[in-house]
């Protein structure tokens, strides 16, 4: 089983925390499972916008976006070529990730 290092980095100034992820784990997983903040309103199955995170390394290694996806990241706030949705960022290769986790002070989607 591969495992990573997952990088979060904050907006809003919280220091970075980077924590393990495995082969099948989602980016959100990790979050959760560590105590990172994250907003999951649909409980994590790509039903909103509010997990919406950019990633700053490790892309490649994530599977593709879907059009479900990408209609959602639409409806984020300040949406970018490298926002995803955490919930859909499954760990697959062996590749690190750096995630930026947008402030989460608003009404998520």
């Amino acid at each position: 089983m591969k495992v990573v290092n997952i990088t979060y980095k904050f907006e809003d100034g919280k220091p970075d925390e980077t924590h393990l992820g495995a082969e099948g784990e989602s980016v959100l997983d990790v979050a959760l499972n560590n105590g990172v903040q994250l907003q999951h309103n649909c409980g994590g199955v790509c039903g909103c916008s509010t997990c919406h995170v950019y990633i700053e390394s490790g892309m490649d290694d994530l599977p593709e976006i879907t059009d479900k996806e990408e209609d959602f990241i639409d409806r984020a706030v300040n949406p970018r070529l490298n926002s995803r949705l955490a919930c859909q960022c499954v760990v697959q290769g062996g590749q690190d990730l750096v995630v930026t986790i947008p402030k989460q002070d608003f009404l998520g989607h």
